[in-house]
């Protein structure tokens, strides 16, 4: 049996092992000690033949995880340290190890799911939401990029429905979740403690068709149209420019939302964003998202991003630049560049054939 931390309970129970992120009071953010925890449990239960199927919960009522611990984030960027890049080594490893998890991996993505929370959820082989799911990659308001593989997932997502949640970070329920591949199944909350007894007993499959329904209506489905013409455009700028001349008031307010993000962000987000679209692998997106990741991290906007958002709360973020037209070529360039303290490597380890999910 794998050893949990106050933060992270594990408990097996007849045929299922329970993973539980338990820090309730900050939305089950990540710290760098329960990705290594959650790591070592999989790693356990993936030779555990008592062990059939692993499901992954947060505790409380207000939601799964709301990503990674962005106070750590922003103290260690105001000092220089190299502890970010170090967690993001370990994250993006257990995201990776969950998609390539020999067994069924069952995500109960209640509440908010954001960040780092759709990194330890989407990449499931089963992934639940329900009516109170919240899902979202919302990392352009804080100076950063999409990372946890979030850029593949949304690059795959139909049309540009991907590339307008990955610019504007706009949070989604069930329907568009399961819509834009973020989630497969709906199940009502009040279920979850049924479903969850269910796979104690059952496979996996079986457990979720005896409580799947269908999800409330979404709102993406009838905006395709618009997103769709608006997001092909080839920079940001005219992206802003065509929401504008929709005259359509959802689409305006898209532009405002764009308009109060990093503009270097969302920069940068558009390249990562279409460079992992021809990338094959998840590792490979990973390995481009952590060169994102360490650039960001020596960047202005990442500190006062959450300085305001999450520190101050003032919501009044001071961009560095303030313009969209102030980011230049070689601005974005640096987020697609090898980092100084060196690559992830995770797409050469697997070719090599190592576990592209364990740690060095």
């Amino acid at each position: 049996m794998p050893t949990g931390t106050a933060d992270v309970l594990l408990r097996t129970e007849g045929r299922a092992g329970f993973v539980t992120l338990n820090r309730p009071r900050a939305l089950n953010a990540l710290t760098h000690a329960m990705v290594l925890a959650v790591d070592a449990a999989l790693t356990a239960w993936e030779h555990d033949p008592a062990v059939e199927t692993v499901v992954i919960e947060g505790a409380g009522e207000r939601g799964l995880c709301a990503g990674g611990d962005i106070r750590a984030i922003h103290d260690d960027a105001r000092a220089g340290g190299t502890a970010s890049a170090a967690f993001w080594r370990d994250e993006y490893r257990l995201n990776a190890r969950i998609a390539r998890h020999p067994k069924p991996y069952v995500a109960l993505m209640d509440g908010i799911v954001m960040g780092g929370g759709v990194g330890i959820s989407a990449h499931g082989s089963h992934r639940v939401a329900t009516e109170r799911s919240r899902v979202a990659m919302p990392e352009t308001g804080i100076g950063f990029v999409p990372d946890v593989g979030g850029t593949r997932l949304l690059g795959r997502a139909p049309g540009e429905l991907g590339t307008h949640l990955a610019l504007t970070g706009t949070p989604v329920g069930a329907a568009d979740a399961i819509l834009t591949g973020l989630a497969d199944r709906y199940v009502p909350a009040a279920e979850l403690p049924a479903l969850a007894d269910d796979l104690t007993r059952l496979p996996a499959d079986e457990a979720l068709a005896r409580h799947a329904a269908e999800p409330p209506a979404g709102v993406l489905a009838g905006q395709r149209e618009w997103i769709d013409a608006c997001y092909a455009a080839p920079t940001v700028e005219e992206i802003v420019e065509r929401l504008f001349d929709t005259g359509l008031p959802a689409a305006k307010e898209a532009a405002a939302t764009l308009l109060a993000k990093s503009p270097t962000a969302l920069k940068a987000t558009l390249a990562v964003l279409r460079r992992s679209r021809a990338l094959a692998t998840l590792e490979e997106v990973l390995d481009l998202e952590y060169r994102a990741s360490c650039a960001a991290l020596t960047t202005p906007d990442l500190v006062e991003g959450i300085r305001a958002q999450v520190i101050d709360k003032d919501r009044d973020p001071h961009w560095t630049p303030a313009a969209l037209e102030a980011v230049t070529d070689a601005d974005v360039a640096r987020y697609l560049a090898p980092p100084p303290g060196g690559d992830l490597g995770l797409a050469a380890e697997e070719e090599t054939g190592r576990d592209p999910g364990a740690r060095a």
